[in-house]
């Protein structure tokens, strides 16, 4: 021991034997050169029955994975519902199974998820606050006047959210691509979660916290991931390639959402046969069985048009006793541009060629009565 810290602890004798002499019950304090300026460090106590088995940037990586979760659910939901679905995630923190237990409502819609290979089971709760609009809308409701029902979910109901929650186990798969390959099934569903105990009470779990809004209503869900459930994946949020992984994934996630949404998009098809112009005069005597004659040949194409907008040309004929055109080429391009087998990927079908009369020959005739 060298002569600075023997001074050092006779100074700490000192300073003790001093405040005891005056009748005070201090600790005794140490001073050091080297502690100066901390006083403004935060203390927070540590609890050893609650430990923090995850650290923040695992945390932050969980919280970012299910930012693409949120945004995929929402839009499968807007899609299926037919109104705009806002899926946010509002908090990701680590607590143990009793505490997020007591933080849920009774009754509430109480769902089990397993995703194999993974051991163990997740849990998922929707609020009563949100997803009774849900159930409203599905059947033909616009909750504006809805009474929220403090009781537990039918058996009708549990199927009618059975159907929304398989389209939040898709869009969880997708999330969790970018760790690997993970099958998402929804299993049991109960509306008292205290009776569901699939870790023990004291075991940390990380909870997920979203807001759920459609129109003036908003809900709370919360998505459960055990420790133990996680662990063996855990490690895999640490690498640093993860996070450019998981951007090439969620733009391949968001345009495969937005080419779906589109694929279902009901577009109006027209086809135009010939057009003409006659006065006003003439239209208005206009009587039913009178013809309107046209320039146009019977056997020339006719152009189909998509949303009002020309994008084939066609051949008109019947097909199985109805009136059917035949898509030959795309408008605008000519005959020579055109493959050989460009016209059998098109329409198939046999379309037989529309009769005509000689007189129709060499011009097309509408018929003013249908």
């Amino acid at each position: 021991m060298d002569e600075n810290q023997d001074r050092h602890l006779v100074n700490a004798d000192v300073v003790g034997g001093a405040d005891s002499a005056f009748g005070e019950a201090r600790p005794t304090e140490i001073f050091s050169r080297h502690r100066r300026g901390q006083d403004a460090i935060e203390i927070r106590p540590y609890d050893f029955r609650r430990p923090e088995r995850i650290s923040k940037d695992q945390m932050r990586a969980l919280q970012t994975l299910h930012d693409a979760f949120a945004r995929n659910f929402g839009a499968s939901l807007s899609g299926f519902l037919r109104t705009i679905i806002e899926v946010n995630v509002d908090q990701a923190e680590q607590m143990t199974y009793s505490e997020f237990l007591g933080s849920l409502a009774n009754p509430t819609c109480f769902s089990l998820i397993s995703g194999e290979p993974l051991e163990g089971q997740f849990c998922l709760e929707i609020s009563p606050l949100i997803i009774y609009p849900i159930i409203d809308r599905l059947m033909g409701g616009n909750t504006r006047d809805l009474f929220v029902p403090q009781r537990p979910m039918t058996m009708i109901e549990m199927r009618l959210v059975r159907r929304i929650l398989e389209r939040g186990m898709h869009a969880l798969v997708e999330a969790w691509g970018s760790i690997g390959k993970f099958d998402f099934q929804l299993g049991e569903m109960e509306s008292n979660p205290q009776l569901v105990q699939i870790v023990p009470p004291n075991e940390v779990v990380v909870v997920i916290g979203f807001e759920v809004r459609m129109g003036e209503r908003t809900g709370t869900m919360k998505l459960c991931l055990p420790y133990n459930v996680i662990e063996p994946v855990i490690e895999d949020l640490n690498a640093q390639n993860w996070f450019v992984t998981g951007r090439r994934d969620e733009q391949a996630a968001r345009r495969a959402v937005i080419e779906q949404g589109l694929s279902e998009a009901p577009l109006e098809l027209e086809v135009v046969l010939a057009e003409s112009s006659i006065t006003f005069d003439e239209l208005q005597s206009l009587r039913v069985g009178d013809l309107i004659t046209t320039p146009k040949p019977a056997k020339e194409p006719v152009v189909v048009s998509v949303g009002g907008s020309p994008k084939f040309d066609a051949l008109l004929g019947t097909f199985r006793g109805n009136r059917a055109v035949r898509i030959s080429e795309r408008h605008g391009e000519s005959a020579t541009d055109q493959t050989s087998g460009n016209l059998d990927s098109t329409l198939q079908g046999g379309v037989e060629p529309q009769d005509s009369s000689p007189g129709a020959a060499q011009g097309g005739v509408v018929d003013a009565s249908g």
